[in-house]
């Protein structure tokens, strides 16, 4: 059985950092791209931040020059790295691996940021 699991959530002041982890075990298929969603109270899901094969990058344009996305696909294993943090960030965050199988994708189950002071 394929799991994601985040880790590196909590509770900062606005203008600090965190760095969201996702790890994944289990036996995956070929995962070609890896991406960070959120979804505050209230709203729908957005995406955040996706990095696929090869490295290529993109960000949301709420996150962008803040937000910092690496992994490896290969390794099944991704990073934000988010700084400058802002009320508004609070959301629960969950990594995401889509798979060259079209339909096919993997979901972790989510972990809470709040940006409070």
């Amino acid at each position: 059985q394929v799991k994601l699991e985040e880790s590196g959530g909590g509770l900062v002041q606005p203008g600090e950092s965190l760095r969201l982890s996702c790890a994944a075990s289990g036996t995956l298929l070929e995962v070609y791209k890896m991406a960070w969603y959120r979804q505050a109270p209230g709203k729908q899901r957005e995406l955040v931040a996706t990095i696929r094969n090869g490295g290529a990058t993109d960000y949301g344009d709420s996150v962008k020059g803040r937000f910092t996305i690496s992994g490896d696909t290969a390794k099944f294993t991704v990073y934000l790295q988010m700084s400058s943090l802002k009320p508004e960030d609070t959301a629960i965050y969950y990594c995401n691996f889509d798979t060259v199988v079209y339909g096919h994708e993997y979901w972790g189950q989510g972990i809470q940021v709040s940006v409070s002071s």
